[in-house]
């Protein structure tokens, strides 16, 4: 299943401009590049827990993923070596092939200024040209801002039965709802 699409340029709230494209599995290094510049709070609420490094060899088995087993898109800046990624978002296959669960990371001076919502709405795109059913997310509570923008794209918000701390947000694919907010 063919997960690509178009690279595009967005401007953010602020003026500043972002080209974002697919994730590329030449793009790891500077993923962890990425990584290193995210707050511990943007750790947290990524991995859900206080990750200190990126497992490489996750990162790397992740990459090799796209676009068979789901999308990876990157946000990227001109910077002195070549690119900064200063924002990823991916959506992966589960059991069900017609179901995704997805995930967003913004590194900190790149939050706020609508650049997840984009991502998101572009895998939101991506994953129901492809034919996905469904698109589910797991959020901490405590993450207002992903809520959020969740809540503006047409997800449903639940409980997570397991885990007061988290809530469950899930998006059918075919919904009208969906369609809304497609700036960023």
């Amino acid at each position: 299943m063919d997960f690509d699409f178009e690279p595009f340029d967005i401007v953010l709230r602020d003026g500043r401009q972002v080209h974002v494209r697919p994730l590329r599995s030449s793009d790891q290094d500077e993923i962890l590049q990425a990584f290193d510049r995210l707050s511990p709070e943007a750790r947290y609420m990524r991995f859900m827990s206080a990750v200190k490094q990126l497992d490489e060899r996750w990162l790397r088995d992740a990459l090799a993923r796209f676009p068979e087993r789901g999308v990876g898109i990157a946000a990227t800046v001109p910077a002195a070596d070549g690119i900064d990624i200063v924002g990823a978002a991916s959506c992966v296959l589960g059991a069900d092939p017609e179901t995704c669960e997805f995930a967003i990371t913004i590194v900190d001076p790149y939050a706020g200024g609508g650049l997840g919502k984009r991502l998101l709405t572009t895998l939101i795109e991506v994953s129901r040209r492809r034919g996905l059913r469904v698109m589910e997310g797991f959020v901490l509570a405590s993450n207002k801002p992903m809520l959020k923008v969740a809540k503006r794209l047409g997800f449903e918000i639940r409980f997570d039965p397991d885990d007061p701390s988290v809530r469950i947000v899930r998006l059918e694919l075919g919904s009208k709802a969906a369609e809304g907010g497609q700036a960023g």
